[in-house]
């Protein structure tokens, strides 16, 4: 027998005696408070304070601006019957002037549509069913961007980066944020990406390294049972541009046949209704 070898098998065991001896060795109270530690610190925030830093920098330039006008392309994905989701597309002008107007003309896959909020009024127009409805507005964009949602189901992909407080708007309830690092494909300039995570989403948003605009945000709801994907590219940046007297106005909806500012119902349903509430 091997006197070396002997020596190494009685140190192996030895040393998987007393592992075996500090596992079990701990009282219950002991493993069940080291759980509860564990389960705690997996709990905290973990927020990096580069990726904040990032945040708070395009806030800082979105609201820096008194008026901004950018093109905001978005594409979201659908359901399908064969399993993998179909994807569609849009294309939104917008011009902002704080605190109380703005204006998104957008085409794509789907009909076209025309908004405008002058901080008096909404206004919903359908170019091509020439149909518009119109209803009073809050006076602040925050507040109007919440109205249009709830009383007609209007929701701009953009809403978090034109209000007033676009750092909040995303990092309120964040359990984690961090830096992935930098791109030079996304916006045609060079990029800091980072990653923030709620209860209720996933976003990755790409930050122009020099001027701190926003060029890329992609988002997955984890409330989605599919987890469909939605991103929006913006480009055409304009900070503090002259913005025009009558910018804001509906013009094109002068003539347009007027319906009411509520949530799109299918075809045939109001003629449903009225016969349901007549046979009652």
């Amino acid at each position: 027998m091997n006197p070396n070898r002997t020596c190494v098998n009685c140190l192996a065991l030895g040393l998987s005696l007393l592992i075996s001896l500090g596992a079990h060795g701990q009282q219950p109270g002991e493993r069940k408070g080291l759980a509860a530690h564990k389960a705690a610190v997996a709990a905290e925030p973990q927020l990096e304070p580069k990726a904040l830093d990032l945040l708070h920098a395009m806030s800082s330039a979105l609201i820096g601006a008194s008026s901004m006008s950018f093109t905001a392309v978005v594409s979201y994905e659908s359901p399908s019957s064969v399993g993998p989701a179909l994807v569609y597309s849009t294309t939104s002008d917008v011009l902002l002037q704080r605190p109380d107007k703005l204006r998104v003309i957008t085409l794509g896959d789907g009909p076209a549509a025309e908004y405008s909020y002058d901080g008096k009024t909404i206004t919903a127009f359908a170019p091509a069913e020439n149909l518009v409805a119109v209803t009073d507005a809050p006076p602040t964009i925050d507040l109007m961007l919440k109205a249009a949602f709830d009383r007609a189901a209007i929701y701009f992909p953009f809403a978090d980066i034109v209000g007033a407080d676009p750092f909040n708007n995303i990092a309120e309830g964040l359990t984690k944020a961090f830096y992935i690092g930098q791109s030079k494909v996304v916006g045609g300039t060079t990029t800091d990406m980072i990653a923030v995570v709620s209860d209720s989403m996933f976003m990755q948003i790409w930050i122009g390294a020099d001027d701190k605009l926003p060029r890329r945000m992609r988002a997955v709801f984890k409330g989605d049972p599919l987890l469909l994907r939605h991103d929006v590219q913006f480009s055409n940046w304009k900070l503090d541009p002259v913005v025009a007297a009558d910018a804001f106005a509906a013009m094109n909806a002068a003539n347009a046949r007027k319906i009411d500012f509520a949530v799109p119902q299918p075809p045939g349903a109001a003629k449903k209704k009225a016969v349901k509430a007549k046979a009652q």
